[in-house]
């Protein structure tokens, strides 16, 4: 995959197991987000070759929309402003491909990311909101959607370290509600809080497996790695 005539993707091998959680850990512009979002299949981020199987077919060709039919749904790393829209409804529109929602499905989904149902529901997923609270309420989405494969950029981005853990259990939450988990982090406690881990560097993928050692590895060797200093511009 290229962008502006530069290679950021490059040889990318890489299974997501059933109900795994598998994260892609590595610094700033190695190609992670780069990678989620052709997964997804935004415009811009086509792949150029090789396929991309999901339940035995391939979708590479197939648009954002086909790939949501499908059953892969994104979690973006800065979640998106829905002016007028109440959370009730945001959270209601994510679950229509699976028949719909009860009210108390909704308000389950809203405690599991610790957000109080009676504070949240009536109110609007704009700018009233801060950066953590629609992020948590992109996770409760995630959650109503029962996705087969949730691609999560960052789901850690602006929470703070005591949330760590609530989004590591929401994480696993999803897999026992029976997603396969592809954890966008650089956070090595994400990683190795997952059942497998691989780490990506400059649009290359260079080691997968146990999440533990994965993310020691990223920590000791990757963190100091001269090679950061100038990083590619895409991430």
């Amino acid at each position: 995959m290229s962008r502006d005539g530069k290679k950021i993707l490059r040889g990318i091998n890489l299974e997501v197991g059933d109900r795994e959680i598998h994260s892609i850990i590595g610094a700033n512009g190695a190609g992670k987000s780069t990678l989620a979002y052709t997964l997804m299949g935004l415009q811009g981020y086509e792949h150029e070759e090789g396929s991309i199987i999901f339940n035995g077919e391939d979708v590479a060709a197939l648009s954002i929309t086909e790939r949501a039919r499908k059953g892969i749904t994104l979690a973006w790393q800065e979640p998106a402003r829905f002016e007028g829209l109440k959370v009730r409804d945001y959270l209601a529109i994510g679950a229509r491909g699976n028949g719909g929602i009860t009210e108390e499905e909704i308000k389950e989904a809203l405690r599991k990311v610790d957000l109080k149902p009676e504070k949240y529901l009536n109110r609007e997923v704009g700018e009233a909101l801060s950066g953590g609270e629609r992020k948590r309420i992109e996770l409760a989405s995630i959650i109503t959607m029962k996705p087969k494969l949730a691609v999560l950029d960052e789901p850690d981005s602006g929470i703070d370290v005591v949330s760590l853990k609530e989004i590591v259990s929401l994480i696993r939450t999803l897999k026992e509600n029976g997603s396969s988990v592809l954890v966008i982090t650089h956070r090595e406690e994400i990683a190795a809080a997952s059942d497998k881990a691989s780490l990506m560097c400059e649009g290359v993928i260079l080691r997968s497996g146990d999440p533990v050692e994965i993310s020691e590895f990223f920590k000791n060797r990757c963190i100091p790695c001269d090679s950061r200093v100038s990083p590619p511009k895409v991430a």
